[in-house]
């Protein structure tokens, strides 16, 4: 045991407690042992930033700007709505209708990409709901996860492993040779997660009182044919309970229904007259069946958001628009913008938006091009004009294309028709030049510090190794558990995987653990098989901490989430898969 050895050890502790202690953003403290490990010579400058030109983080990178075209095209909104509804369920009943399809299409590509796609889907439902984002993220990753852990295919462990037996002689393994535990273990896995869930993860939210867009915004839609709730109640329509919007009246044939109860059915040409924040009111504008109005310029079911923006313009008392109403202004052609809602501060306008009448003050909550700012924001006819808070839109050809982009990316790294990096690259090229995503939203829906993360985790890796540290830990505890036979040996493999994986990249404790585990085998004589299986699956069981896999590492963020909030469900979850997983291997193989 040399200085670097020591040093390194040092290093390590210091990176660990401040993670736990939460001293510094997860990020600098990575980085700094990182910088820290060059200074004192463990690594070399090249070994220290490759994982900055790794495939894998690469290619991370790429999966960031293909949810990004998603989510601004509106397919992830649609896709919120097949997964999730319009309507409020119980926690129980939400987990299990997301967690084992999220499983399920994780043992058969990627579970990054899922989760990256997943992520502004699940924030979006949260918001709309009240529903704090803590208690979803965190099981949408442990599920991509143990679904990876079901087929060869389902997380690049289990490539890096069917390599290296190769490489060492043995055959690869097949398709589904891991599946026999990883299908039982992914399925107890998520039973506890759904479980556990309710009492294990943290109730965090950001409060909705208090923000300065409270204000009482007031829309009218008129129910076409295309509505596929006519004759559902409004309950059964999910259009109550709703953070930030409120149906508070119809109008059926001249007549006004209010206050419009729940159980009150919506027909067909009734006029729905809600409240709401403008993010909430313009993603209900964009409801199938529910028109505002007709423009010949706007296609306001499918206006591109990065060309139209939403405005809040404040009337002021000189504006030329004061005493007439909005159907007499001429709005659209002096000023190119539609008018979407009203507010008015302290009274609720009861009258259809076509017959306000404009009064000093009113904030309009309008759509219009960028121009907008420019030519109005120091005009005598508005105090205050401001962009608000932009909804993800884009033309419909657009949406579509971008799921059809996704599918054949899928489709081609499942079939090896392509790597997963060239196939993520040419599917962000194929969505820049088709303006799917802008070169702004590119850059905005990257996650540098995600990468930073990951890349400086391959060269702490590296360090290990080099130190002799990463040999000495896992020698001393195989050695120390053959004495209690092979079952033995199994833990210990699945112990000192665990350690490596829950502080670094599973990809590098994979490759770090295989020759231990292969040497452990041959030393009992036995079929390293079983070994290498048990290797694989404690590799991907990354549960205990927010470093230790790379969907962990993307929910860490959105969710709120503190690094205590991963060892409290997750250490759970790792003792439960070692013991069934370690229990199967030892059924099936002895």
């Amino acid at each position: 045991m040399d200085i670097a050895f020591w040093y390194t050890l040092c290093i390590l502790i210091i990176m660990s407690i401040a993670l736990v202690k939460e001293w510094m953003e997860v990020e600098i403290i990575i980085f700094s042992a990182l910088i820290l490990l060059l200074a004192g010579q463990v690594i070399t400058v090249k070994e220290a930033f490759a994982g900055f030109s790794n495939e894998g983080m690469l290619t991370i990178g790429l999966l960031f700007v293909i949810a990004g075209a998603l989510h601004n095209s509106g397919a992830i909104q649609q896709l919120n709505r097949r997964i999730f509804g319009n309507r409020p369920l119980g926690l129980i009943r939400v987990l299990l209708k997301v967690l084992f399809p999220v499983a399920g299409i994780s043992a058969f590509m990627n579970n990054t990409p899922v989760v990256a796609i997943l992520i502004p889907s699940v924030r979006n439902w949260t918001e709309k709901f009240n529903i704090a984002p803590s208690k979803l993220f965190i099981p949408l990753s442990f599920a991509a996860i143990l679904g990876g852990m079901c087929t060869l295919i389902g997380t690049s462990t289990n490539l890096i492993i069917h390599g290296l037996m190769i490489d060492f002689g043995l055959p690869g393994m097949s398709m589904f040779e891991i599946s026999k535990v990883g299908v039982p273990v992914a399925l107890i896995g998520i039973l506890y997660i759904v479980i556990a869930s309710r009492w294990l993860l943290p109730d965090r939210k950001e409060a909705f009182s208090g923000r300065e867009d409270v204000r009482e915004f007031v829309i009218e839609l008129k129910v076409t044919e295309e509505y596929q709730n006519i004759g559902k109640t409004i309950e059964e329509a999910g259009l109550r309970h709703l953070t930030g919007l409120f149906l508070f009246q119809i109008e059926r044939q001249g007549k006004i229904i209010a206050p419009a109860a729940p159980t009150e059915e919506i027909l067909l040409n009734d006029r729905l007259f809600f409240t709401g924040l403008p993010k909430t009111i313009l993603e209900l504008q964009k409801t199938p069946g529910l028109q505002l109005l007709k423009d010949s310029t706007f296609d306001l079911k499918q206006y591109d958001a990065s060309r139209i923006h939403p405005f809040e313009a404040v009337v002021s008392a000189s504006s030329p628009l004061i005493g007439k109403n909005v159907r007499e202004s001429n709005f659209r052609s002096t000023y190119n913008a539609v008018i979407i809602a009203i507010h008015r501060n302290g009274s609720r306008i009861n009258r259809k938006i076509g017959d306000i009448v404009i009064h000093p003050g009113d904030t309009l909550l309008l759509l219009a091009d960028k121009q907008f700012y420019k030519n109005w924001y120091n005009s005598k006819e508005f105090y205050l004009v401001s962009q608000t808070e932009t909804v993800p839109s884009r033309p419909f050809w657009q949406r579509y294309l971008s799921i059809a982009v996704l599918v054949a990316m899928v489709v081609s790294v499942v079939t090896n028709l392509l790597p997963i990096m060239t196939a993520a690259g040419l599917a962000v090229m194929l969505m820049i030049v088709t303006r799917t995503i802008s070169r702004s939203e590119v850059i905005r829906s990257v996650d540098f510090r995600v990468l930073v993360i990951i890349a400086a985790a391959f060269g702490i890796a590296e360090a290990l190794d080099n130190s002799g540290l990463a040999g000495f830990i896992a020698h001393g505890i195989v050695a120390y558990t053959e004495s209690f036979g092979v079952i033995g040996v199994l833990s210990g493999i699945f112990i000192v995987t665990s350690l490596y994986t829950n502080i670094m990249t599973n990809n590098a404790t994979a490759a770090l653990v295989f020759p231990i585990a292969f040497a452990a085998a041959q030393e009992l004589q036995m079929d390293p098989r079983p070994f290498l299986i048990t290797l694989a699956i404690a590799a991907s069981a990354s549960f205990v901490t927010p470093i230790s896999y790379q969907t962990n590492l993307m929910v860490y963020g959105p969710g709120g989430y503190k690094f205590s909030d991963f060892i409290r469900i997750g250490l759970p979850l790792q003792i439960i898969v070692a013991v069934i997983s370690i229990g199967l291997i030892y059924g099936i193989y002895f």
